[in-house]
């Protein structure tokens, strides 16, 4: 039988290594070309668990993840961040390219939006698959899941961001579509405020997912993600990139353990 985890975690896989988050610390640990397995952790520059307006947690979890970055960046140079890729860097720009391009068809509202949504994806795609970011992923869920459920566990995760992508494509081809509706002078503002609203919504009905995760729905919602994770972007880790993605899962529990006075019992974020 499972046990309740003492602290949620998040988590995200780089290309060298593994970024590990609490409510309030995180820390990465990297395997540098010389082999060293080298460790940073610190207090979160921006934490969304403080934030309680269901409107603003959504885009807080954004920023919270690309304020972690940065902070990864200044304090573990040897981190390889997932869209470092010159090829990641390419699809981006092929996909944006082709966004535009979708938008000027004369299909409905509806179809362009959905279509668009889904070339969106490609990046990320093209970032996991068949590359050590896909196995450090893997590791990653080990990791926190062998912490979260106190067995082991495969690499499979129930909260990776990829079972965001059935509630994300939902809210923002809804969001897009309304706001493809607005007079064309408004389009651009209106496009922000729906791509703000479709993350918060999104997040939103994550959080009930996870909550509800044998609700038929929350299932349906859910099934895109586990394809992506069993087929792309995830891939058995070796034994040295276990050892990096524990590395960061220690530091970070050393962090936000109780008896520093820290305890989350809200939905954590994706990992």
């Amino acid at each position: 039988m499972s046990r309740e985890p003492q602290i949620r975690l998040g988590g995200m896989a780089l290309a060298n290594g593994v970024l590990v988050h609490g409510p309030r610390h995180w820390s990465c640990a990297v395997r540098t070309d010389d082999g060293e397995v080298k460790v940073a952790s610190g207090l979160k520059p921006v934490r969304a668990v403080d934030v309680k307006s269901r409107l603003v947690r959504g885009p807080a979890r954004v920023a919270e993840i690309f304020a972690l970055l940065l902070e990864v960046r200044r304090h573990l140079p040897e981190a390889k961040l997932p869209f470092q890729r010159p090829g990641v860097v390419g699809a981006m720009a092929g996909s944006m390219v082709a966004i535009q391009a979708v938008r000027r068809t004369p299909f409905s509202p509806l179809t362009q939006e959905s279509v668009a949504a889904l070339l969106a994806l490609g990046p990320a795609v093209v970032a996991l698959r068949g590359t050590a970011l896909a196995e450090y992923h893997g590791a990653e869920h080990i990791s926190i899941g062998s912490y979260e459920h106190g067995e082991p566990r495969t690499r499979e995760h129930e909260r990776c961001g990829s079972h965001m992508i059935g509630p994300l494509l939902a809210t923002t081809v809804v969001g897009s579509a309304i706001a493809s509706r607005a007079p064309r002078h408004l389009r651009p503002v209106a496009r922000v405020a729906a791509g703000v609203g479709s993350v918060a919504a999104a997040v939103e009905v994550f959080s009930w997912m996870v909550a509800n995760e044998r609700h038929p729905v929350a299932r349906a919602l859910a099934r895109p993600g586990h394809e992506l994770q069993q087929r792309l972007v995830t891939a058995e880790p070796s034994a040295e990139q276990l050892e990096v993605a524990n590395a960061a899962l220690q530091a970070c529990l050393a962090l936000e353990s109780p008896a520093n006075g820290h305890r989350d019992e809200e939905t954590p974020p994706p990992a």
